[in-house]
């Protein structure tokens, strides 16, 4: 294959304008929005006969949705670049062994969660080894409850309950597995059938009902209160 296209060629996430990429709506991931599976396999065909035009092109198809996936899942602008140029590098790296057993979109989708996955679990894991280095004696207080609250005391109180609203739902979203928020995120916040998402993580859809379920449960608790 040729060599690596720069993706700084197309669109890139410090090109994206913030409010963009947080506006895109689920819709926009829909089946029916998607391009369609032979022109796709197409350009796959081209991208392994060394077309970097071609692969270029399945990038443009994706950019946006892999980008915005990776940032709703790690919450961090920086890590979901990150994410987004390593999952097209793996792509591209990978192409030749592509056997179009599923979709392109499926296919990148799956490289992109895996990754998110890898990314979620390295930090709960750093989360933890904080809490035994600040914590030795065994306090439970959460890295969460640590992070300052930057209300105004003179805000309205429909806009406090807002922004408690959100700081609530974005604590008990960093409290589930980092399979349960993948999952939860790729069913409700993109959109995806749950067999599209097994097939996406390798696993069956009443594995992926199970792991939504406990998801979804654990929310319910976490925000109960507020509700």
């Amino acid at each position: 294959m040729a060599a690596v296209p720069e993706l700084s060629k197309t669109r890139t996430a410090s090109e994206y304008p913030r409010g963009l990429v947080f506006s895109m709506s689920a819709s926009s991931l829909s089946e029916a929005a998607r391009p369609s599976r032979a022109d796709d396999e197409a350009l796959v065909r081209q991208a392994q006969q060394g077309s970097t035009s071609a692969f270029e092109e399945l990038v443009r198809h994706y950019d946006r949705v892999v980008l915005r996936l990776a940032l709703n899942i790690t919450g961090s602008y920086e890590d979901a670049q990150d994410i987004y140029q390593e999952a097209f590098l793996r792509a591209y790296r990978n192409l030749g062994r592509f056997r179009f057993e599923c979709s392109f979109y499926t296919w990148i989708y799956r490289i992109a969660t895996n990754l998110c996955l890898d990314h979620l679990r390295q930090k709960q894991l750093r989360n933890r080894d904080l809490l035994a280095e600040r914590f030795p004696e065994g306090d439970e207080e959460s890295v969460l409850d640590r992070v300052p609250d930057h209300r105004p005391s003179t805000s309205p109180e429909r806009a406090a309950l807002s922004r408690e609203l959100r700081d609530r739902i974005r604590m008990a979203l960093g409290r589930l597995s980092p399979r349960e928020r993948v999952v939860f995120e790729l069913k409700h916040y993109q959109g995806l059938k749950l067999q599209t998402v097994a097939n996406m993580l390798n696993t069956t859809e009443n594995t992926i009902k199970n792991t939504l379920f406990r998801a979804t449960h654990k929310l319910r608790a976490e925000l109960a209160e507020l509700c």
